[in-house]
């Protein structure tokens, strides 16, 4: 599992999406455009996208977690920059 790319958005607001992600869980599965939320507790989170009013994928705890915790890596990483 990596992260393929890691794009910042520009002026976040504090509780607002942060960054989209793209990943890679494994050779055969690739998802797009996750987004990367601050919430107003000051904890990350990452939501899938939507497809009208439903969620494109969900995680288990777990798998959230340590999705999370990749997209919080590779946005760290990419600095204070927004590209």
């Amino acid at each position: 599992m990596r992260v393929l790319y890691c794009h910042k958005v520009r002026d976040a607001k504090e509780h607002e999406c942060l960054a989209s992600v793209d990943f890679e869980l494994n050779e055969h599965i690739r998802l797009y455009g996750l987004r990367l939320l601050r919430k107003p507790d000051g904890n990350m989170f990452l939501y899938a996208p939507q497809a009208g009013h439903r969620r494109t994928a969900t995680f288990s705890a777990p798998m959230a977690k340590r999705l999370t915790a990749l997209a919080v890596e590779a946005y760290e990483a990419v600095g204070h920059d927004p590209r």
